[in-house]
């Protein structure tokens, strides 16, 4: 039986995400939608939580002009939470997104550790299951500039032709989106065995481990080198670990792609014929090629690590890309006749037809952090 999963704030960065990675587990779980309006309809957001085996509880502001608001806003929303799902007479286990910033003397953290403390009442009297989840700084592809995370603004600036200014050089501990819904789904996970052992219900405070930790300016510096490398020259950059993979997809997520690609290739000819340079590296990968007959397309799927640039050399292809969740489709068409290429974003479904007469000749790269032994390939049509 599938368990039934609702997030709030599904809507929001890590909502999202979240959404998505659940998605990749469809056998074992069943999303239960949620939009920000059910907090303003009370039969609304009761039939959300009599829907939901669990709730992850991720909806709250992060920003505004007035920092009462922050805290008026974020204890509203658990306040309201709570009062449906007693109202409904319902148990879910609950996942809360507390922060960091719980010990900070400022009314976001103190809207977090009150929230959570508001959570374990209810758990409390109600004989629920909650798990308070206290994240680090997280970062990663599509985040807000400007509100989520000093990185998005960073990476939006550098694209933009922008320098960001760094305002306080802090040691910081950063967590991926990625690696934090795997640590979400593994607690929901958890839960469901220790439910089907016992009927005892927990209340716990979790510390949510951070990926890396890094200086601000450490950030920075490698995101003008992105910069450099990959926006004016389109040579995949040095990466040297998972973290490095995981910064190069949040920066490139930023990229106009719509008008960026694709990229038309230098040709070097003489008596012999040509040479075209297709990838410049500053890290490994695995370089293969693919023909194609007339008609035929290749691929609807997507990936959630791996870097992927598609060169065509010979014939024509339409490369066709769309966002997980979203209904917008990028079309480039790419002629052997001026080679160029396009690079896959990360959470873009895509595919490759060949629209011409001939054979269609195509060149693949993949980076060297795609490990072929960790699933990343999942299909869904364009």
């Amino acid at each position: 039986m599938q368990i039934k999963v609702g997030i709030t704030g599904q809507a929001g960065f890590v909502g999202t995400h979240l959404y998505n990675h659940l998605g990749l587990e469809s056998e074992l779980f069943e999303r239960v939608p949620f939009e920000d309006s059910f907090f303003e309809s009370n039969e609304r957001l009761g039939l959300f939580v009599k829907s939901c085996d669990v709730i992850v509880h991720l909806a709250a502001m992060n920003r505004h002009s007035d920092p009462q608001v922050i805290y008026e806003t974020n204890i509203a929303l658990v306040q309201k939470l709570i009062g449906a799902m007693e109202a409904e007479g319902v148990t879910p286990h609950l996942l809360f997104s507390s922060s960091t910033q719980e010990s900070s003397d400022n009314h976001y953290g103190r809207s977090k550790l009150e929230g959570r403390e508001l959570f374990e009442q209810w758990a409390v009297r109600s004989g629920a299951s909650f798990t308070g989840l206290v994240i680090p700084n997280v970062y990663g592809p599509f985040s807000r500039p400007y509100y989520n995370t000093f990185i998005a603004t960073f990476a939006h600036k550098l694209i933009s032709g922008e320098q960001p200014k760094i305002e306080v050089d802090g040691l910081i501990k950063l967590i991926y989106v990625g690696s934090l819904c795997q640590f979400i789904i593994s607690k929901i996970k958890e839960s469901e065995k220790e439910k089907q052992k016992s009927d005892t219900n927990s209340i716990e405070r979790i510390e949510v481990p951070y990926d890396f930790e890094s200086r601000v300016s450490e950030v920075l510096a490698k995101f003008e080198l992105y910069r450099e490398l990959y926006l004016k020259e389109w040579i995949i950059p040095p990466l040297a670990s998972r973290d490095d993979l995981n910064l190069f997809n949040t920066f490139r997520s930023y990229i106009d792609y719509a008008n960026a690609f694709p990229v038309k290739l230098k040709l070097n000819s003489d008596a012999r014929g040509l040479f075209v340079e297709t990838i410049k590296l500053g890290v490994g990968g695995q370089v293969s090629f693919s023909t194609t007959v007339p008609g035929v397309t290749r691929g609807n799927h997507y990936h959630t690590r791996k870097i992927e640039r598609f060169t065509v050399i010979k014939g024509r292809a339409l490369i066709e890309l769309r966002k997980i969740g979203t209904p917008e489709v990028l079309k480039f068409e790419l002629n052997g006749a001026e080679p160029s290429f396009v690079d896959m974003p990360i959470w873009y479904t895509h595919n490759i037809t060949n629209i011409g007469q001939e054979e269609l000749y195509t060149q693949f790269w993949i980076n060297e952090w795609y490990n072929p032994n960790e699933p990343d390939t999942y299909f869904e049509e364009v």
